[in-house]
């Protein structure tokens, strides 16, 4: 099989669609429905199943994602090994800004402990833009949200949403709920005001930010209540529990490679990150 159809099957599996795996690889839908054509030749097997409006994998399909990333891996790792680590360019990294005193410190400590003389380069930015970097190659490599059934990308932490404050419980008891949430496009914000419109409790919301350090500084200051992922609650903040304030998602925090991933940072050192988080 054909390795760039193969990185073409998987660049579909991790987006969920053709348009956004083509802009990934820079091919045009055409060329890589033709790759799907040929990959299904090649295994004599059915790989997708339409699902509504979209495309789904068969039992067959998901079997071969399995194989597929593990030939991509022993492929990218190979070509790796092969060159001189002098030569490799800065690692570019994207993060939301919510992980990056989390999740963010521990996965540059294991890329430093295979690969101590990397440098890397780390851009803050919402999970929506980092996506659409990675699709344009502007990034290697970022730490993304993503909702549990998905398969993009390699699981770092199992999270969920919680409701915190800064230590002023008498927020929840005015008559109107002062909110500062991440931007709209952060599932806790739209999930946070979906459920308190349902539940019909009046609510304000005060400023919406990418910036962890602001919204925690509101939080610290008394002026509201906010939607966080546990893993992000810094010491100084208070999870609220046993309120009658709406259940929050599961949501998993992944990496997600690019395409052609940075030879320090291949999918072999991203499944070896994965078991080690």
């Amino acid at each position: 099989m054909d390795i760039e159809a193969l990185r073409s099957f998987i660049a579909f599996v991790d987006t969920g669609s053709f348009t956004r795996a083509a802009k990934q690889i820079h091919r045009t839908q055409s060329a890589i429905s033709m790759q799907m054509k040929k990959l299904e030749e090649a295994t004599g097997k059915p790989l997708f199943i339409k699902e509504g409006r979209n495309l789904g994998l068969t039992e067959h399909g998901r079997k071969l994602a399995s194989y597929a990333r593990r030939l991509l891996a022993i492929h990218d790792q190979a070509l790796s090994d092969l060159k001189r680590r002098s030569d490799h360019p800065p690692l570019m990294l994207g993060c939301p800004d919510d992980y990056a005193d989390s999740v963010l410190p521990q996965l540059i400590a294991l890329i430093l402990d295979a690969h101590p003389q990397q440098e890397i380069s780390i851009l803050c930015a919402s999970s929506t833009r980092l996506r659409a970097l990675l699709d344009r190659g502007e990034l290697h490599a970022a730490i993304l949200t993503r909702a549990p059934e998905k398969d993009e990308g390699y699981l770092l932490v199992h999270d969920k949403g919680v409701w915190a404050h800064g230590g002023f419980p008498e927020l929840l008891e005015r008559d109107v709920l002062p909110l500062v949430l991440y931007d709209a496009d952060c599932k806790f914000h739209s999930t946070a005001i979906d459920s308190l419109e349902k539940q019909n409790r009046p609510y304000q919301l005060i400023a919406t930010s990418s910036s962890a350090t602001a919204l925690k500084g509101m939080l610290n200051k008394g002026i509201a209540v906010s939607a966080l992922a546990s893993s992000t609650v810094s010491d100084n903040l208070t999870i609220l529990e046993d309120t009658d304030l709406p259940e929050l998602p599961a949501v998993d925090i992944v990496l997600a490679l690019a395409p052609h991933p940075h030879p320090t940072l291949t999918a072999i050192d991203a499944a070896n990150i994965s078991a080690k988080f």
